[in-house]
């Protein structure tokens, strides 16, 4: 890495070609401290999802339909910190794109990819806690492991079906398209078609979907509750059926805070993306894209505060246990002293 010596010096890209891009200045502090942040950031993320992935994976007792979908966004948000992370890092850092044009479309794909899965995860989760709450009696009959299994795999089809689809239309596979770019960088532009196409598929519809079903959830759970609370404050025997009910109540709560930190996020960044491509609003959307890709870290901190069969089985993960004879039948769910 060469570093500017001289205020009025310009450097480039690629100073071999014409066509290059200007490179951003950065002093060398500066360089070294984004380095050092994004690469914690990085195994940050990919240590906590790990942890949550082995713990699913190992104990059988965690093999519901609920930690199957948690999975799955817990596969994504790994590779968010494993690929995505560290290039976007680069990219930031060096001011300039050093992968090529095929690359740049491959990469942009693949975090589109992980972006929807994301989201149409947190819709799967909110489908799941909607069906638990407010129909207990179906859920045991309409939602099973295998149903739970086929739907994310087609989440994940359908995710790298339209996202391909969406960067080959665009014109990120052929250069002479994008003849107008320098060569050295790797935006994201779109036409405004797929612009349009995007907004409802990617945004309007997962999220007005998301929120409709919490809102049902937080008033049936808030109506339980009250119930339960009430009959057991009155004395009368409470049935092992309406403590279930309010523990699943309190996952929806849990899985919650995930869904609105996630749309938290999400909404702001998605909204300014459509407006005019600004220097204020590209600094700003940049920050706000950074706010997703952090918020991959966040999750397992959620799962660390209020779900106890994560601390017991990172517990097991951290001191071995796990390779144990039979550790994947052990009762994680009520196994807290081990």
């Amino acid at each position: 890495m060469d570093y500017e010596t001289e205020d009025h010096e310009t450097q480039y890209c690629f100073p071999a070609i014409n066509s290059s891009c200007i490179k951003g200045k950065r002093s060398r502090h500066e360089y070294n401290i984004m380095y050092v942040f994004f690469s914690l950031l990085s195994v940050w993320t990919v240590f906590l999802n790990l942890l949550v992935i082995i713990s699913i994976s190992h104990f059988k007792k965690l093999h519901t339909p609920t930690n199957l979908i948690i999975l799955s966004l817990a596969v994504a948000d790994l590779f968010v910190g494993l690929i995505v992370i560290p290039i976007q890092a680069i990219k930031l850092i060096e001011t300039c794109w050093h992968f090529g044009d095929i690359f740049c479309g491959l990469f942009l794909a693949f975090t589109g990819v992980l972006l929807s899965a994301s989201l149409n995860n947190l819709v799967l989760i909110a489908v799941d806690r909607y069906v638990a709450v407010c129909h207990p009696l179906l859920y045991q009959q309409k939602i099973t492991t295998t149903k739970t299994l086929v739907i994310i795999c087609i989440c994940w089809l359908w995710s790298s079906t339209y996202n391909i689809s969406f960067i080959t239309d665009n014109g990120y596979f052929d250069r002479a398209s994008r003849a107008y770019m320098c060569y050295g960088e790797c935006p994201f532009m779109v036409s405004f078609a797929w612009g349009m196409t995007d907004l409802f598929l990617s945004f309007i519809f997962p999220c007005t979907v998301i929120i409709i079903l919490y809102l049902k959830i937080f008033y049936v759970a808030h109506q339980q509750v009250k119930v339960i609370n009430s009959l057991m404050k009155g004395g009368k025997c409470v049935t092992e059926g309406s403590m279930k009910r309010k523990s699943e109540s309190k996952a929806a709560l849990t899985l919650g805070i995930i869904v609105t930190v996630y749309l938290l996020c999400w909404i702001p960044y998605y909204i300014l993306s459509l407006t005019v491509n600004t220097v204020i609003s590209f600094k700003i959307a940049t920050f706000l894209l950074w706010a997703l890709y952090i918020n991959s870290g966040l999750n397992p901190l959620v799962y660390a505060l209020f779900y106890r069969w994560f601390k017991v089985s990172v517990k097991h993960i951290l001191t071995g246990k796990i390779f144990q004879t039979a550790s994947s039948l052990v009762d994680i769910l009520t196994d807290y002293h081990t």
